[in-house]
């Protein structure tokens, strides 16, 4: 990997590093948050109409029923999408029958290049968890859904190549659709895992 690939994905990690923290403080974390992970449930999220997988056009209601781990990012993304899918994967695993309980939700942020064929391509890979909903929609759609998550993104570099700078948290949401708490970028998956098991208990 290059000095350059290195650096980018650093500064993308910061990024991601900051959102988390910034919701964090916002929703109340500071203040007695026990083992770190937010849990208040505060005003991210909201209403959305976005495209799945298999072109299908869906809304918030998405999200109600089951718990789900909402997840911001692309598919040509080399190394921190695949690499969060992959451990979401490991920690459902970990979660053992409760696992059933837990859906993931990727939208995408480069809406020019991820169409639904190529969504229900790439989070058809066998290292990524069952039965990813991926979502898109146009420029406009996605900027919606991504300011109610309070996530940043922006394209980088010209031509077909170009790639998406973008936050790297993922949202824990509850059966009704309400977030529940921030999981940072790079945690271990067990203990996503962990906190995964005590919000369903707290839930």
């Amino acid at each position: 990997m290059s000095k350059r690939s290195l650096i980018l994905i650093a500064l993308v990690a910061v990024v991601g590093l900051a959102v988390g923290a910034g919701l964090f403080w916002q929703m109340g974390g500071g203040q007695g948050a026990g083992d770190g992970a937010q849990t208040a449930q505060g005003n991210v999220g909201g209403p959305f109409q976005l495209i799945d997988q298999d072109g299908r056009q869906v809304d918030e209601s998405v999200l109600e029923g089951q718990w789900n781990i909402v997840f911001f990012g692309f598919t040509y993304c080399p190394d921190i999408c695949p690499s969060t899918l992959q451990a979401i994967d490991v920690a459902k695993q970990q979660l053992g029958p409760r696992g059933d309980d837990l859906q993931t939700v990727f939208i995408s942020v480069d809406p020019e290049r991820d169409t639904p064929e190529q969504l229900k391509t790439y989070l058809s890979l066998d290292a990524f968890p069952d039965n990813v909903i991926g979502l898109t929609g146009t420029p406009e759609q996605v900027a919606q859904v991504a300011k109610a998550y309070y996530v940043y993104y922006r394209k980088s570099g010209e031509g077909p190549d170009y790639t998406v700078d973008h936050s790297t948290a993922a949202y824990l949401m509850d059966p009704q659709g309400r977030f529940n708490r921030v999981l940072a970028f790079g945690i271990a998956p067990d203990e996503m895992a962990r906190l995964i098991r005590t919000a369903m208990q707290e839930g």
